[in-house]
């Protein structure tokens, strides 16, 4: 089995990311964090704790640039917008995907798997049910000089529960109760700071809608959809009084399917994306005259800590949309876009591809996605590849995932 060598200094710049802000300075005039040196604009992205809740887990979406939020229901929909399921035609369904994580560098032993299904109540009750687990692997801890502390094997589990309702014949909600588990290095030590496991629960919010439409006289469906996700309790991994926020997001999803005949079927679908998360706030502040000064919203109550970490987890969310040091310009950068194209031959064969867009002073990941999907009768199978469209590495370079599905008793009464 790989071993991935962890040392502490990299494990500390992860657990206390939100203190970098120390070395940035903001420039009114580029309305950005620059270099103080070089002027150039940085990087200013928004961090969270366990960010694995934000992986899309299956290969259909991944196949189509991670939409997933309008699309035709299936049952990873309680990933992507859980008040679809109110709208499924089967009375069970599962779906498992494996997704191999960092695979381009050699690692066999990180991974993400996802199981999902579904139970139809009657015709207008639907309950979801989802497990996601991640492994890190088998790792080696060792410490800032590289003396070897201890093994382990970090882990990170989502156990979730949903329940989608019709509202009316074209409109349903959802709502979605979720358990997290992240254990990454306890029983370690930074220093004299003990690492433990972090706990949180967490719910999702979701909206659907679907109309028959007619588009150049071909029979076609419209769909909208939205997902507040991850809104939960704050963790840590230290008895550090500072805690951190889930990764809470927005989705706005729309998708147009068209029937072309009996055989040929397209669906196009555009989601974006925004963490509901407050944007770091730089320490410094360079002045028209090229002084840099102090920033006093940085630390008002002056405790050494950051004041947007200390946010409570409400004030955060709301508060996401107008928190940006660069004003509206920089909201707009935090927005991440995902276009995606389906084809459906004889509703037995599927060819996808899409497209993945994140400004580059937002976390910079840009990739095309490609794949292929089989169903006959009550059996699926949905393949996706990643391709990188920029220098920055992305953990499923190269690699192919898969997903399995399985749609059983077909409902009635329709």
């Amino acid at each position: 089995m790989n071993k991935l060598i962890l040392s502490f200094c990299a494990f500390s710049f992860f657990l206390f990311a939100g203190f970098n802000a120390n070395a940035q300075v903001y420039n009114p005039v580029e309305g950005c964090i620059i270099n103080a040196g070089t002027g150039e604009c940085l990087p200013n992205t928004i961090l969270s704790a366990m960010p694995f809740l934000r992986i899309v887990p299956d290969a259909r979406s991944g196949a189509m640039g991670d939409v997933g939020i309008a699309i035709s229901v299936d049952a990873n929909a309680m990933h992507h917008n859980a008040s679809k399921l109110a709208f499924v035609q089967q009375d069970v369904g599962l779906s498992a995907t494996y997704t191999p994580w960092l695979r381009d560098l050699g690692l066999n032993d990180v991974y993400l798997a996802y199981l999902s299904g579904f139970k139809q109540i009657d015709k207008l009750q639907t309950i979801g049910y989802s497990l996601r687990f991640f492994s890190l692997g088998e790792i080696t801890f060792t410490n800032i000089d590289g003396g070897i502390t201890g093994e382990g094997k970090p882990r990170e589990i989502e156990f979730a529960l949903a329940y989608a309702r019709k509202l009316g014949e074209n409109f349903s909600t959802g709502l979605t109760a979720k358990y997290v588990y992240s254990n990454l290095a306890a029983g370690q030590s930074i220093g004299t700071v003990e690492i433990s496991a972090a706990n949180a629960f967490a719910v999702d919010f979701s909206l659907f809608y679907k109309k028959p439409i007619t588009v150049s006289g071909y029979d076609s469906e419209f769909s909208f959809g939205t997902n507040i996700s991850n809104v939960g309790s704050k963790v840590s991994y230290t008895a550090n009084v500072i805690k951190d926020f889930l990764p809470m997001n927005l989705g706005i999803g729309t998708a147009l399917k068209m029937d072309f005949d009996d055989y040929n079927q397209m669906t196009f679908a555009l989601d974006i994306n925004k963490a509901l998360l407050p944007t770091p706030v730089s320490r410094r502040i360079e002045q028209s005259d090229g002084t840099i000064i102090d920033n006093p919203d940085f630390d008002q109550d002056g405790n050494g800590f950051a004041d947007y970490r200390e946010q409570a987890m409400f004030s955060a969310l709301l508060g996401s949309f107008t928190d940006a040091q660069g004003g509206f310009g920089e909201e707009l950068q935090e927005l991440a876009y995902s276009i995606g194209i389906e084809y459906w031959y004889d509703k037995q064969f599927a060819v996808r591809t899409g497209y993945y867009y994140e400004n580059a002073l937002k976390g910079d990941r840009k990739f095309l996605t490609v794949g292929v999907g089989l169903k006959y009768n009550v059996f699926g199978l949905n393949l996706s590849y990643l391709v990188p469209t920029n220098s920055n590495r992305n953990p499923l370079d190269n690699t192919l995932r898969f997903t399995l599905n399985f749609d059983f008793a077909d409902a009635s009464d329709y």
